[in-house]
């Protein structure tokens, strides 16, 4: 039975992706609300009926007492019975089985899937946000908003037919019961009804935005507690633990103060509701009573709409905190939405086409780009880097060599010119396809927190075994993959590195990101600092092994270390944004330019910082 209603709908079936979602809230929940419109009418239609049957009962209730008070025992089994009998039997039976259709649509197919369509789309959407997108914002933060807007959603569909659809059918239905027993009798509760009204009106419009800011302020609590984490090591190393209390603190103190805000609205709609339901009750029963003091109201009657008033009192409680929890829920879900609904401005072009390399030539056409700052970046920088050609490129910090970089992966779009690589402009094609035929070694290479082999193998996961255990030998690598074991008692190359590769020395992780370039084998490749985390003996084997993946290959290495790239085909000088000099080692050495000037000055190799201060 579970898995019927479990498989009602697929999460993670086909959809239409668009890069500009909907920005405001019905139609955000519309698209996610499409693939269930079948399982909400059956549930909405069940929650009605199952209200209703709940009034009848009620009303049933106040019936018996009336057979009672006016017939005898025998008299009313012998003309009543099969009727008691029929109503038993529905109690027993069918009302069972429509609150157990109700619940497991509710429960099996509604909740467990909603949500999980909601998380999966929505990460689906914010993996596509270019690199950029990601560096100007948190990642807890928004981890956290594609973690906590799904059940919130969830919460909200829930609360809707749970409780609005199941107390509308109600209030509906005792309106109808108390007409019937006497149409007097409405008047408080239409009284009643319109007052609980602008009660819940004044809540939505004072609770929802409290709410929305309550969620915030812990969205931020959330982002600066987990950049304390992320930067553990900077925290302790700099000695600021008090600093870091404070930061936080403040942001849970401004987190306390807007719950407190949301409270206070709570406390005062409590009261106002014990009031009104206060007003309820003594006016329905009151006036129930005195009917039948009248003579125009039986016992039955004054029993049907007090059981029915106590009820109403008890389920007011109950709807507006779900009224409360569906608005919260919706804040909830509103907030995530501010990241979730952020279009991407980074896409492929209409039917783009997939790069073919035929031979690795890069040309750089008058490149200009300054991340929308009008100032810094590359401007109007040209370049050609020939098939199989190994350039070196240098410069001092902000003349633009990772800019380059980001340009030609396109983690950018660049302002002005174009690149292009076998005469296609890499903002025709698809980037994934740019990407694959790029292999890339940072200065800072972190790693997934999974195993070294789900590492290595991330470069290319259809290599066999042999493959990625080749790969790690020629990146030094496999011997010192063979002594892991990580706190599960994995080893070896099962063993977990930790998140961003942290249980792994800074050597090791860049070792395990060349193993994984190695495996990956892309005809073009960008080396930024690959070898600056290693020691002087381990860079001189890295090194060696680099020559070997270089070979057939266009390179661009980045390095301060000249010495690293002095042995390169030719010699790049970048500076404020574009190319200052251009030529072999040898030749840049004796036109005693900056090239010539770094040599000189550097220290172990380095780019002096004297050169850097001028």
């Amino acid at each position: 039975m579970f898995r019927f209603f479990e498989s009602l709908v697929d999460p993670y079936g086909p959809y239409e992706q668009t890069d500009v979602p909907p920005r405001r809230l019905w139609p955000f929940l519309r698209q996610f609300i499409r693939p269930f419109r079948g399982v909400f009418a059956v549930t909405a239609l069940l929650s009605v009926i199952a209200a209703f049957a709940d009034v009848a009962l009620i009303w049933y209730v106040g019936r018996l007492v009336d057979l009672l008070a006016t017939t005898g025992p025998e008299q009313v089994w012998a003309a009543n019975g099969t009727e008691i009998i029929l109503v038993a039997l529905a109690v027993l039976i069918l009302r069972p089985l429509l609150l157990v259709g109700n619940v497991a649509l509710l429960h099996n197919t509604i909740l467990p899937n909603f949500g999980t369509m909601i998380r999966w789309r929505s990460h689906a959407h914010v993996i596509r946000q270019p690199v950029g997108w990601f560096e100007s914002d948190f990642a807890g933060r928004i981890a956290n908003r594609i973690m906590q807007t799904p059940p919130a959603a969830g919460d909200a569909v829930f609360q809707t037919f749970d409780a609005m659809a199941f107390a509308s059918v109600t209030v509906v239905g005792a309106a109808i019961m108390l007409t019937e027993a006497d149409p007097r009798l409405v008047l408080p509760l239409i009284v009643w009804f319109v007052l609980y009204a602008a009660l819940v009106r004044w809540t939505v419009r004072h609770a929802g935005p409290a709410s929305k800011a309550s969620s915030d302020a812990r969205s931020a609590v959330t982002g600066r507690v987990v950049d304390a984490y992320t930067n553990i090591h900077s925290v302790k190393l700099f000695a600021h633990h008090d600093k870091e209390l404070a930061y936080a603190r403040e942001a849970i103190e401004h987190a306390r103060a807007t719950f407190q805000k949301e409270m206070r609205i709570v406390t005062k709609m409590d009261l106002a509701l014990t009031i009104l339901n206060g007003f309820l009750i003594v006016s329905i029963t009151g006036w129930s009573i005195l009917l039948w003091y009248q003579g125009q109201a039986t016992v039955g009657t004054v029993a049907a709409a007090t059981a029915l008033v106590l009820r109403l009192n008890n389920m007011t409680y109950w709807i507006m905190w779900a009224f409360s929890s569906l608005v919260q829920a919706l804040g909830v879900v509103q907030e995530g939405m501010e990241t979730i609904t952020q279009p991407i401005t980074l896409v492929d072009r209409p039917r783009a086409s997939d790069l073919r390399l035929t031979e690795g030539r890069i040309v750089v056409e008058g490149i200009s780009h300054h991340y929308g700052r009008g100032a810094g970046g590359l401007q109007d920088l040209s370049l050609v880097v020939q098939p199989g050609e190994k350039i070196g490129i240098v410069g001092r910090s902000g003349a633009g060599k990772s800019t380059l970089v980001k340009l030609l992966l396109r983690f950018y779009d660049r302002e002005a010119g174009r690149i292009l690589i076998d005469g296609q402009d890499i903002a025709e094609v698809s980037q994934e396809s740019l990407r694959r035929q790029i292999g890339m070694v940072q200065q800072d290479s972190s790693l997934l927190h999974r195993s070294v082999r789900d590492n290595i193998l991330y470069g290319r996961p259809d290599a066999t075994e042999d493959q990625m255990i080749a790969a790690a030998r020629r990146a030094e690598a496999h011997d010192f993959i063979l002594t892991l074991e990580d706190p599960e008692g994995r080893s070896g190359y099962d063993a977990h590195v930790g998140e961003r590769g942290v249980k792994l020395s800074g050597g090791q992780r860049q070792r395990v990101a060349l193993a994984r370039v190695i495996l990956k084998d892309a005809p073009i490749l960008i080396l930024d600092e690959a070898t600056s985390a290693l020691d002087s003996e381990a860079e001189a084997a890295i090194q060696e092994a680099l020559y070997g993946v270089m070979k057939g290959k266009t390179v661009m290495a980045i390095a301060h270390r000249l010495s690293t790239i002095a042995a390169m085909d030719r010699i790049i000088v970048l500076e404020d944004g574009t190319v200052a000099e251009d030529g072999t080692h040898s030749e840049l050495l004796q036109k005693r330019g900056l090239y010539a000037r770094f040599w000189d000055r550097q220290s172990g190799g380095f780019i002096g910082v004297e050169e850097a201060a001028e």
